[in-house]
């Protein structure tokens, strides 16, 4: 095979180091857990797993089918509809009940699994179409939602449903699978490389995956300053020193770095975000002087969403930073 075949063959590695079980899931122990005793006990409620992405809602989903339905049927017996793409009627009235209505033959007790991933992006018209066929065909087939906002889901169909709610994955969780990736695929690294890689992240497992595979594509060497050229966000450690500066009363040495990260081309937005995460852990500065430039840099944050995201409104929050 030629060398350029093999590339386009080469999988992303969030899909090649996906679990397939749920042994091998990350994070969420307690809710895992629930899930394991239900493929043991083999009679799956309807339910909906909410939560941030990329901390393994719909993997978890999958790899219960997978314990359910053993590999030979899963194939046959799972639907999987991503909702931001199909959520209409139509699709209710179509694919899910024609899926819903075919008959597989499936050992005692398992049923047929409905996967509907991006479940709150669905129309509420699409929603209520659910509710009749969720109570028909209930003896064949149970459905599983994956969403990021179960308040988003109308409240006949969560009465229906079991509620798992799956957390943020801790810095702790993200390392542990960067390091077993790192190690299959011989990456080079350094310690500042896997703590940018977390900070970036902010316990989404897939960004962190994505990241670490766009940097060794890139730069082939995994380090702090390669990681965030990568994922485009002004430096922590530059930010640290502005809010530094601020602190210190120095405002023309913090104004000399805001404009350093300007001149980049990085976006109102992204300073403003960076400092809000640095501020967060800022050393040598005590709780209430914290809570209020806190305070000053959601003020900000606000003005900048709602479009005055100029190059005055970062100048005027240093000031105000320097001020308490």
């Amino acid at each position: 095979m030629t060398k350029e075949r093999s590339l386009t063959l080469e999988l992303p590695w969030v899909e090649k180091y996906r679990p397939h079980k749920l042994n091998d899931i990350v994070g969420n122990e307690e809710t895992v857990e629930r899930l394991k005793l239900i493929a043991q006990d083999g009679n799956i409620p309807h339910m909906i797993i909410s939560g941030l992405p990329g901390i393994g809602k719909t993997t978890s989903i999958h790899c219960l089918a997978m314990e359910l339905l053993g590999k030979d049927l899963y194939q046959q017996a799972t639907l999987e509809l991503n909702a931001s793409d199909d959520r209409g009627i139509d699709v209710v009235r179509n694919r899910i009940k024609q899926f819903a209505q075919t008959k597989i033959q499936l050992p005692p007790g398992r049923h047929k699994i409905i996967i509907l991933d991006e479940a709150d992006s669905m129309t509420p018209g699409a929603q209520q179409a659910l509710r009749r066929t969720m109570e028909i065909y209930s003896n064949t087939t149970r459905f599983a939602f994956a969403c990021n906002q179960s308040s988003k889901i109308i409240e006949p169909l969560q009465s229906r449903c079991a509620i798992l709610r799956y957390n943020k994955l801790s810095d702790e969780e993200v390392l542990t699978r960067l390091l077993e990736v790192t190690k299959l695929e011989n990456v080079q690294y350094n310690t500042e490389g896997l703590q940018a890689l977390i900070f970036t992240a902010e316990g989404d497992m897939r960004q962190a995956i994505n990241n670490l595979q766009s940097t060794v594509a890139g730069f082939g060497f995994v380090n702090d300053v390669n990681v965030f050229k990568i994922v485009d966000q002004p430096h922590p450690l530059v930010v640290k020193k502005m809010l530094k500066c601020c602190v210190d009363g120095k405002i023309d040495d913090a104004i000399d770095l805001l404009d350093s990260l300007w001149k980049k081309g990085y976006s109102a937005i992204d300073i403003v975000t960076s400092a809000f995460r640095v501020s967060k852990t800022l050393p040598d500065v005590n709780e209430v002087k914290r809570l209020d430039m806190i305070k000053e840099i959601g003020f900000v944050h606000m003005r900048v969403l709602e479009g005055v995201s100029t190059y005055l409104q970062l100048c005027g929050l240093l000031a105000k930073i320097c001020d308490l």
